[in-house]
């Protein structure tokens, strides 16, 4: 392979100040705000040192509902999935993404004739609103938010001083993410930027040869795979940035400054990072986790970082789980990333949403296991939110605001519950976010104080039944009631078991209906 001198790397990465207010949560501490306390550097580069981070913050725990969405080049084509600009460029496959590299063909010409980065000009987000967008993002009940602020493909949602590709610069010409953020924190809201970006260097197949015999997947862990005839590997040198061709050490400070701007110029409560990150080498992991947390305190904030798999200690981060979720009740508090939609995480043409009891009903499991849901939206490219996925929220939205003492500030019951719904196991481990839960599922958790204990009936019950609860050891019961409508309910007690009549159906909810048993001391 031909050596290529890499001199654009002399560029002095500058991270500059914002115009906009992106202090931290109104909450922190004024007087941190906006400066760093360099005198305060508490956390060291070694994972020995950041596991002394507040890792569970109370805000995490009361939160339970974020949101954040997959938008950026890839939703121009709206074709397939978001990993569009990867398999554009592989000919032959037969499974996943197998239909794009002819979709693409047929529809803007070869890749000889139009790349990935010529979707950026048809990526205009004339309609997007970060005010519409946040008043939307709470009223669905989420208590945090934010974009993804790179996906795999190398184009920043943010003004970078460090990345051309950005969405400031070109495309939208707006600063998704910062726009977004101010709004946010107008409103009270935590916010989230997540990073998937380690995985845009070209890591190059070992036997190039291949691509002749049209092999699917040569160089699977980078994200445009090299081809010596394609764009992705051109010596241009802001493409290269683009499509990530360049040596391993450029790339993991290009990849760790990238960081560094949205943590110093945003402030983020919590930045998250998607699988590869064990990709990028321990030394620059600990030095972006390090920053992050010396800079978030210094201004009053309480930091957060998410990880999946193994790719950052567990006594540092918070685990993500893609698409699902713990079967058992959890020691740590913990967090799932699902989508609204039934297929790709980012917009597609003829895209089809998932019922709203589907993710509410999954979303209370999550929470009576100590966990945490990150719900996915796809926007389009013109920056409007689809009316389908619109009223998804809105059903959420309505759930939880008439329920929400059962929603927020609830801590895990001593089981989560037991039920009847088939277990079903997802490609990343533990349970899929799509099990079909029906009113003989219960789920618990209780108050903060201890004082109550909710209990999911994930569905509707029988009307005016004698209704049985397990797993109800205390017996200093005051009062059971039904959440939402407040009516009060007969009960009785026999063992463990806690047996209620329930109410007419129009005082309970089909989504899923909460009972409240109150005691008259705490119960543990």
């Amino acid at each position: 392979m031909k050596k290529i001198a890499f001199s654009f790397f002399s560029i002095v990465f500058s991270i500059s100040g914002m115009a906009q207010d992106y202090s931290p949560h109104p909450e922190t501490e004024k007087s941190a705000i906006p400066g760093i306390n360099k005198e305060a550097q508490q956390f060291e580069e070694t994972w020995e040192s950041l596991a002394a981070v507040d890792r569970e913050p109370e805000w995490f725990k009361d939160a339970k509902f974020g949101i954040y969405f997959h938008w950026g080049l890839y939703s121009v084509p709206a074709f397939d999935n978001e990993w569009y600009p990867r398999w554009m460029y592989v000919p032959g496959r037969d499974s996943w993404g197998g239909t794009v590299y002819e979709h693409h063909k047929k529809t803007y010409g070869s890749v000889s004739e139009f790349n990935y980065h010529d979707f950026i000009p048809m990526f205009t987000a004339e309609h997007f609103d970060a005010a519409e967008w946040a008043n939307l993002f709470q009223e669905s009940g989420a208590r945090f938010a934010g974009p993804v602020a790179q996906h795999h493909d190398g184009f920043a949602m943010w003004g970078s001083e460090i990345n051309p590709w950005n969405a400031e610069d070109m495309g939208p010409k707006k600063d998704i993410l910062g726009e977004l953020f101010t709004e946010l924190k107008k409103r009270d809201m935590r916010t989230i930027a997540t990073f998937h970006h380690a995985r845009l260097l070209q890591r190059y197949a070992s036997d190039t040869a291949a691509w002749a015999k049209n092999t699917p997947d040569p160089g699977w862990d980078s994200h445009y795979p090299y081809h010596p005839d394609y764009i992705t590997s051109t010596t241009d040198p802001e493409l290269r940035l683009f499509y990530g061709n360049m040596p391993e050490d450029k790339f993991h400070e290009y990849w760790l400054n990238q960081v560094i701007e949205v943590v110093d110029n945003y402030a983020p409560d919590m930045i998250w990072f998607d699988s590869w990150l064990d990709k990028i080498p321990h030394n620059y992991r600990q030095k972006m986790v390090a920053h992050h947390f010396n800079t978030a305190v210094s201004r009053g904030q309480k930091p957060i970082v998410n990880y999946k798999q193994e790719d950052i200690p567990a006594n540092v981060g918070i685990l993500d789980m893609e698409q699902g979720g713990k079967t058992e009740l959890s020691d740590d508090y913990w967090l799932t990333d699902i989508t609204i939609s039934h297929g790709s995480w980012c917009y597609t043409k003829g895209q089809t949403y998932k019922n709203p009891s589907l993710v509410i009903r999954n979303m209370i499991d999550v929470w009576s296991k100590r966990g945490v849901v990150l719900l996915n939206i796809s926007p389009r490219a013109d920056g409007t939110i689809p009316a389908e996925q619109k009223k998804v929220l809105a059903a959420i939205g309505k759930w939880i605001k008439k329920h929400e003492e059962a929603v927020y500030e609830t801590r895990a019951y001593s089981t989560f519950g037991y039920g009847r719904a088939e277990f079903e196991e997802n490609v990343f481990g533990g349970q899929t976010a799509t099990i079909d839960y029906t009113c003989n599922d219960i789920r618990f958790t209780v108050s903060k104080d201890k004082t109550k204990l909710f209990v999911y009936s994930l569905g509707l019950p029988d009307a005016n039944s004698s209704f049985d609860i397990h797993h109800i050891t205390d017996s200093n019961i005051k009062k059971v009631s039904v959440v939402g409508s407040g009516i009060e309910l007969e009960w009785s007690k026999n063992g463990d078991v806690l047996t209620i009549k329930t109410p007419a159906s129009s005082e309970m909810d089909e989504l899923a209906t909460v009972f409240k048993v109150e005691f008259e001391n705490p119960h543990y």
